[in-house]
């Protein structure tokens, strides 16, 4: 397994399964005399920690961050940053039952199907669980963009339910455990995932980032543009099935004119735009606007509800999933699409920096 790695000049690269003793990261491109601390990286893991709700799995993980390499006397050296995250909880008997069935819908048919081998402990590697180290890295992405940029996500959608966008309140975000922008939708949300919960089935949703501050010119033309390698970063986040910048799949229905985002000089002489279906970024260069991307994530595939399946011996049979698993992941995946938009733009940031000089 060779691609486990993401960035070019920030870069970093995950390793450890669900439950083995640990998970970890190396971030490597970070400049050097930067402060950085296991405070700095914290408040992002426990924002996407598990437990911390009824509508999560209550998988219990303190999920300390340890900075175990490139950093001396507070600052950063330069040198690779290690990070390291022990799994204190794992429950690894829960799946003794599953071990030669492939769940539907998860990586277990494919795992197998390419190594002749996988970790049946809640995925190995293809679980959820790794988009800790994600979120660790993005915290030291965080550090090199600075205050400048602010990076913020939300749920806007749960199943079949979307947020009301005339009551859109980015203070409202952090005080529901839905992560959603309107009050009114977190408290129906929290009710309708009790009882997908209790029904022991589970549904997608819908996540959408934000990023303010970004100057206009970051990003490149044609292969490496802004927004092919934000859709990349997002895809390549567990159970997500769909991006999306700016307007996304609804440009489609739009017109030229309605489409076009029109430019006014501003009253500080610089660029206005009047709109922003672009997402931020054009020709693959950011605008100088919000950046704006969503994601759709597919419902978590371990449930308890009886599905069909074959086991490693194709032969057919049912499954029940037991365990401890998100009725949303979506919810989850809140800090993991930020942590990721910060990588890409912090990637970005310094491309621009060295061709500027």
């Amino acid at each position: 397994m060779a691609s486990n790695s993401f960035g070019s000049l920030f870069r970093f690269t995950t390793w450890g399964e669900s439950h083995g003793p640990a998970i970890g990261v190396v971030v490597d491109g970070c400049p050097a005399r930067l402060p950085l601390s296991e405070a700095d990286i914290q408040p992002f893991l426990d924002k996407r920690k598990p437990g911390q709700s009824s509508l999560t799995t209550q998988r219990q993980e303190a999920d300390q961050v340890k900075i175990l390499s490139g950093t001396f006397e507070g600052l950063t050296t330069g040198t690779p940053i290690s990070l390291m995250i022990e799994n204190t909880d794992q429950r690894s008997h829960d799946y003794s039952e599953i071990k030669d069935k492939f769940r539907p819908g998860h990586a277990d048919y494919t795992y197998q199907a390419k190594y002749g081998i996988r970790d049946y402990r809640g995925g190995g590697r293809s679980s959820a669980r790794e988009t800790a180290c994600r979120v660790a890295a993005g915290a030291v992405a965080r550090k090199i963009l600075g205050d400048s940029v602010t990076i913020r996500g939300a749920v806007v959608q749960i199943g079949e339910h979307i947020v009301d966008r005339s009551e859109w309140n980015w203070g409202e975000v952090n005080r529901n455990p839905v992560f959603s922008p309107n009050a009114k939708a977190a408290t129906f949300w929290q009710n309708y995932l009790e009882e997908i919960r209790k029904g022991g089935l589970s549904v997608g949703a819908v996540v959408e980032v934000h990023a303010s501050g970004v100057p206009a010119g970051w990003g490149d033309p044609v292969y490496e543009k802004l927004d092919s390698e934000i859709a990349r970063a997002m895809m390549s986040i567990n159970a997500v099935k769909g991006v999306e910048i700016g307007s996304g799949f609804a440009a489609a229905a739009l017109t030229g004119a309605a489409a076009a985002d029109e430019i006014r000089k501003g009253h500080d002489g610089k660029p206005t735009f009047l709109s922003n279906h672009s997402g931020g970024v054009l020709g693959g260069i950011s605008t100088g606007q919000d950046i704006v991307v969503r994601f759709a994530l597919k419902p978590t595939s371990s449930i308890l509800t009886p599905r069909q399946t074959i086991d490693k011996g194709g032969e057919n049979t049912d499954i029940v999933t037991k365990g401890r698993h998100d009725p949303c992941v979506g919810i989850r995946a809140v800090p993991v699409g930020e942590a990721m938009l910060a990588c890409v733009l912090v990637d970005a940031m310094l491309r621009q920096r060295a061709i500027q000089g």
